[in-house]
């Protein structure tokens, strides 16, 4: 928590200086409101920051019009045909029963109902009462629950529990409906993490995944935390962890990435010096990440969560250029870390994204120099 403020701390100075920041040569240069040479962002075509789609990381236009039309009409079918037609084994069907269970929850905490209210969510509810069988609602309502149960409790407390072993059970109904389907054990990692699972009870679970979709980048992610300091591992637990995955990744995946999460998740509380930012750690973590970018299938559903870190990563470094080839790939969409940490993903995502264009111009690049 203590290296979150920190970060909230940065972002927020930095928030304050954005309309200052001009490019010179070699470096950033604060300069007076609407100057001339004061960075901007539009000149290379990115969105405004109230035009940022907050809700996934990249483009998913089927996902979006089916979210949407859910909301719109409170009726569940569009959603479960098209969890039906995604395929069991990728990464998209775990996105896109994130999404759904994301909204569900949104709704309810926006739409909490009372005398004569329908509550917000309501459509998935009806989803389980009149579909019990249906493995897609069976895992969307499962994850709803987990995702209630970080958002509404404090993890600990009774009510936290109670609300994960109801997702538990909920999580074995998927299963048995879905039986070669990963997702229910992917989910089940948060569940794992939030009850305290014995890292025997952890490794059973993780062997179920690895049998399902071994490669599954998600799952990785999923289950790195389990092994963080900060919950149920070490530093030097996650790094064995992420660099294993990376190690056995095959060519074109992105686990290679992974090392960069695991440094991620291990921030120095102390971090406001370049300096540990252009470490050799951080520095191999960087480049593992930028491989895996650069052999991934472009349509990769986990491509965008990597580039959106990368942009974190690079602008810290004073990679400006580097910074800037991940941000024409990633504008748009900002669902993803290290933005969705922030109580306003957007803005945070809008200050790095100032900090990369005005340090490139500085360093004499400009639009017209930019590779699309």
């Amino acid at each position: 928590m203590e290296i979150l403020w920190v970060l909230m701390a940065v972002v927020l100075i930095a928030f304050v200086l954005l309309p200052y920041l001009r490019r010179r040569r070699g470096g950033i240069e604060l300069v007076p409101p609407g100057h001339p040479d004061a960075a901007d962002p539009a000149d290379y075509g990115f969105l405004r920051e109230e035009e940022l789609d907050i809700r996934l990381p990249g483009p998913d236009q089927d996902l979006l019009d089916v979210l949407d039309l859910v909301q719109r009409t409170h009726d569940y079918k569009a959603a479960q045909q098209l969890l039906a037609g995604t395929e069991t084994e990728g990464e998209l069907r775990w996105q896109r029963v994130q999404a759904f269970a994301g909204a569900a929850a949104l709704e309810l905490q926006q739409r909490p109902g009372g005398v004569g209210e329908i509550p917000g969510g309501q459509w998935l509810r009806v989803w389980r009462a009149e579909q019990p069988k249906d493995a897609g609602g069976a895992a969307v309502h499962a994850e709803f629950l987990v995702q209630q149960a970080w958002r509404t409790s404090t993890p600990g407390t009774d009510d936290f529990r109670i609300i994960m072993e109801e997702a538990r059970s909920a999580l074995s109904d998927a299963a048995l409906l879905a039986p070669g389907d990963p997702v229910p054990y992917i989910v089940e990692l948060s569940v794992a993490r939030g009850l305290h699972y014995s890292r025997e009870e952890f490794e059973q679970l993780w062997l179920k995944i690895l049998d399902r979709a071994p490669h599954h980048m998600g799952a990785h992610l999923a289950a790195l935390h389990y092994w963080c300091e900060k919950w149920h591992g070490s530093r030097e637990l996650a790094y064995r962890f992420a660099e294993a995955a990376a190690a056995r990744a095959p060519r074109g995946s992105l686990l290679a990435a992974m090392p960069l999460f695991a440094v991620f998740e291990h921030l120095p509380e102390v971090n406001l010096v370049s300096g540990f930012y252009q470490s050799e750690v951080v520095t191999k973590a960087i480049h593992g990440a930028l491989h895996a970018v650069h052999t991934a299938r472009p349509d990769d559903p986990m491509l965008a969560h990597v580039r959106h870190l990368l942009v974190f990563f690079l602008v810290r470094a004073e990679r400006w250029a580097e910074a800037m080839d991940q941000l024409i790939h990633v504008d748009g969409h900002v669902g993803a870390l290290p933005w969705a940490l922030s109580p306003d993903p957007a803005a945070e995502f809008a200050v790095y994204r100032a900090l990369a264009v005005a340090g490139y111009e500085a360093n004499g690049g400009s639009p017209a120099t930019l590779p699309h």
